[in-house]
């Protein structure tokens, strides 16, 4: 496990495990009992072994694509206390073709975290990620602008 010492620490660690694809890294910022509510796939994931199968399929498709993937965190704000964190942001994934960096798509979610200090470290123990849903077209609007594209 990383350790995350610090809320800031655990975003870093986020973005760094998705960029090299690094499942390990990645579940090491989540606690055995997490409980995350997904835009993709799945109602929820409860636990480290469902939200585990999830992130090797969402890293593996993108190897096979062979995508690399770039993580920004926009508008973060953290309210915590010494045992729990909250956090809420605008996360924007980029995608970049492998060999010549062309960027590809990107999308923006936005994201709630809920952590709590367990051994010293950081840890999620609760994801929502969701997108605002055109009432009109009925699909999801993947970027702050609101136009649904």
């Amino acid at each position: 496990m990383l350790g995350a010492s610090n809320v800031v620490d655990v975003l870093e660690n986020y973005k760094m495990a998705v960029y090299e694809k690094d499942v390990e890294k990645f579940l090491s910022i989540y606690d055995r009992e997490v409980h995350i509510y997904d835009c993709w796939g799945k109602w929820e994931s409860k636990g480290i072994s469902l939200w585990r199968e999830n992130v090797l399929n969402w890293f593996g498709s993108m190897e096979k694509d062979g995508e690399m993937l770039k993580v920004d965190f926009s508008d973060v704000t953290i309210e915590e206390n010494s045992i729990i964190a909250f956090v809420h942001c605008a996360v924007t994934f980029t995608a970049y073709r492998r060999e010549t960096e062309e960027k590809l798509r990107n999308i923006t979610n936005r994201f709630t975290f809920g952590l709590k200090k367990i051994n010293e470290s950081w840890l999620i123990t609760h994801e929502h990620s969701s997108l605002p849903i055109d009432m009109e077209t009925r699909r999801g609007m993947f970027d702050s602008g609101g136009d649904g594209k």
